[in-house]
């Protein structure tokens, strides 16, 4: 049975929105890991994992605790790459889809960016969050559920 994991520190959200509405819809279980409290509706397929405070403790125990073939939402790369390699799958909130094929390459282009970043070559980070990167989360996380299904 797929469980899907949420990085929900610094999940928008309308990707929360979207994925407690696919959870009832689908009847996939979902647990979001943070840090703080979260606010989610009453149903039996959401619940919320409180963690303590500190450097990837909230990436920790989703990587300790999720299974092969679950999918976990992060923005966060190297996150991403322990749960490939954990034979799990990882999708960002703006809808693109880490795979085994492309997560090496995605890793290195984040952390020569943050090389430029920290040398002050590139200032700001990614481009807000819209409705298009709405559209294109619900529309990978429908493929994704339709496959379960």
């Amino acid at each position: 049975m797929l469980t899907i994991w949420v990085d929900a520190d610094a999940c928008p959200k309308a990707v929360k929105e979207v994925l407690f509405r696919a959870s009832l819809r689908t009847k996939t279980h979902i647990i979001l890991v943070a840090n703080s409290f979260l606010a989610i509706p009453p149903s039996p397929f959401i619940r919320t994992i409180k963690v303590e405070h500190g450097f990837d403790v909230a990436d920790n125990y989703i990587v300790c605790h999720l299974k092969a073939g679950d999918l976990v939402i992060t923005a966060d790369i190297p996150l991403a790459a322990e749960v490939i390699a954990k034979e799990a799958r990882a999708l960002n909130p703006r809808g693109e889809l880490y795979t085994p094929h492309n997560i090496k390459q995605t890793l290195g282009v984040r952390n020569m960016m943050e090389q430029l970043r920290s040398s002050g070559l590139i200032t700001g980070g990614p481009s807000s969050f819209g409705m298009k990167e709405k559209m294109a989360f619900a529309n990978a996380l429908d493929r994704i559920l339709a496959k379960k299904l």
